[in-house]
């Protein structure tokens, strides 16, 4: 086989080019997807609101309405329609009533031409949503498509109640001159922006949950061990994705304890155990509690896990219980922690070992 001949030194600048190229065209989807998912669900409140408002003005008539929509659209085009899905979008058609938009053919084209009319991406509408003073709304809105905020930045203005904050200050424009600078952590990538679960769910795109091969098989692991303890825990689950108020989340397992009728939640951690990883453990046990308990169960239990290098701990969350009395009988009926914490140690070595041969540095 005859040599082939060095590349030139001109390569790196096509290749420069060429990722610079296909950057800008997944930025440019990321914001196309955006602007007519945005445009859509606008559409889709203001239909809800107007159904509304010719039928009977009571509020059972717009939550038996929006129940119904929910349970057929979500048969028909799957995640994304729930009813909070619904409330939000009918909440934003009320938040934006542009007469201006009104005037919007509908069908395709409408869609087309709505989706100039709202140049922020759908998550930021969201947050916004979550601002209840429509002048601060207005504000924040004004100041993102100003400086060009990403939803990150958004976000953090709000929760700094930079409106509050500027509105006290003697020097207004110089607090919203160092608002428009970014922090390094701001940035919106655009394969980000195109993996955005509102997106996935718009386009009705399997969501990948990216985690590193040791915590993929650290999880694998695990499901098998509980599941050989005996026939009490019943695997429903796992990356179950939920979300709250505009932040989403995922639990990395969920099972089902027959003898203590109770679903059992499993979060992995890679570092030690610590108050904030409680804190998360209890936000997933009270959602659980709320939206997917059944009336004859008892209250969610939670497993945090710990695997750190060279360490390895387990721990119930159960002050969560309503009694003392149910607390000491999960105690006494589930797996042991030190059982736990001592096979997560063991599948880590185990797991490590056969990297360390696949990658030819053992």
């Amino acid at each position: 086989m005859a040599n082939l001949p060095a590349i030139s030194e001109d390569y790196t600048g096509i290749r420069a080019e060429i990722v610079a190229l296909l950057q800008a065209a997944r930025a440019a989807s990321a914001r196309t997807v955006n602007a007519l998912m945005t445009a859509t669900y606008w559409e889709i409140g203001r239909r809800i609101a107007e159904f509304e408002q010719r039928g009977e003005q009571r509020a059972e008539y717009g939550e038996q309405l929006i129940e119904e929509l929910a349970r057929d659209l979500t048969r028909q085009f799957g995640r994304g329609f729930g009813r909070a899905n619904l409330w939000q979008m009918r909440a934003f058609y009320r938040a934006w009533p542009d007469q201006n938009i009104l005037q919007t053919p509908s069908g395709e084209s409408g869609i087309q031409q709505l989706s100039s009319r709202f140049p922020l991406p759908w998550s930021a509408y969201v947050r916004l949503l979550s601002v209840k003073r429509p002048e601060a709304r207005s504000f924040y809105e004004t100041e993102a498509l100003r400086s060009g905020w990403s939803i990150r930045q958004l976000n953090r203005q709000i929760e700094s109640q930079f409106y509050e904050r500027i509105a006290l200050s003697k020097n207004k424009a110089a607090m919203l001159k160092k608002a428009e600078s970014a922090q390094p952590d701001d940035a919106v990538t655009p394969e980000e922006a195109i993996k955005d679960p509102f997106v996935l769910e718009f386009l009705d795109l399997k969501d990948e949950y990216s985690e590193s091969d040791l915590e993929e098989a650290l999880i694998r692991h695990l499901t098998d061990f509980l599941l050989e303890l005996g026939d009490d825990f019943a695997f429903l689950g796992r990356q179950r994705r939920l979300r709250i108020d505009d932040a989403w989340f995922r639990i990395d397992l969920l099972f089902f304890h027959r003898r203590l009728r109770c679903l059992v939640i499993v979060d992995l951690k890679a570092g030690r155990f610590n108050y904030a990883d409680a804190g998360q453990m209890h936000l997933y046990l009270n959602y659980a509690r709320e939206h997917w308990m059944k009336p004859d169960e008892n209250p969610p239990v939670g497993l945090i896990l710990c695997a750190e290098k060279g360490v390895a701990e387990a721990h119930y969350a159960l002050d969560n219980l309503s009694n003392k009395v149910l607390a000491a009988e999960y105690q006494t009926i589930l797996p042991d922690e030190k059982l736990i914490a001592e096979e997560l140690k063991r599948s880590r070595s185990r797991i490590e070992e056969r990297f360390l041969i696949a990658s030819g540095e053992h």
